[in-house]
């Protein structure tokens, strides 16, 4: 099993400036979905930035592939990285985490 990641994305410039580049961040994560990198994620409410679930070999390699995110290129977020091992899940949930 890979090790499971809660990214929080915090914005640290004018939503305006999110949303120029939002089409390019959306394409990021299209991409790392159909790598079976990320398991959800989503924007916040209030709109102060986003959550995202992920699966990586490390923290290292999940920081690398952030790196090449447009929020991050443009200097438009910071990104909270938490580690954590999953010991009580859903069924369905558990194929998830199986997944290679």
């Amino acid at each position: 099993m890979k090790n499971i990641f809660v990214v929080i994305l915090r914005y640290i410039v004018p939503i305006e400036s999110i949303d120029a580049h939002r089409p390019a961040h959306l394409s990021f994560l299209d991409d790392l979905y159909a790598k079976n990198v990320f398991i959800t994620s989503g924007t916040q409410n209030p709109r102060s930035g986003g959550i995202m679930l992920a699966k990586a070999e490390s923290r290292a390699a999940l920081k690398a592939i952030l790196a090449e995110d447009p929020f991050n290129i443009h200097h438009l977020a910071e990104y909270q990285i938490i580690e954590f091992t999953p010991t009580r899940y859903s069924e369905k949930f558990k194929a998830i985490l199986d997944e290679v």
